[in-house]
């Protein structure tokens, strides 16, 4: 008796983790997920070179502002070393 009760309980556990596995797996999906990491990947490993230029392009582009904001403020400063040839009028 012992034996077969002891039995059953074992089954009714693997059934019952079957069951939990195959609602986890139904929930979570996790080849669907990594399906979707895999896509992703190559997806943004196919599009590096553009991601790379557009961010050059920007780069350029604030080192371009960055001077011009640096250029305006030597030439408004009043110390002459910074303004380059031109001399300081105000004085």
């Amino acid at each position: 008796m012992a034996l077969q009760d002891t039995l059953e309980m074992n089954i009714k556990r693997i059934i019952d983790f079957l069951i939990y596995s195959r609602n986890f797996i139904i929930r979570k999906s996790p080849l669907k997920a990594l399906m979707n990491y895999i896509v992703e990947t190559i997806k943004d490993f196919l599009t590096m070179k553009k991601k790379l230029k557009m961010a050059q392009y920007r780069l350029n582009y604030h080192q371009h502002q960055f001077h011009k904001m640096e250029q305006l403020i030597a030439e408004n400063n009043q110390h002459s070393f910074l303004r380059g040839n031109n001399l300081n009028e105000t004085r």
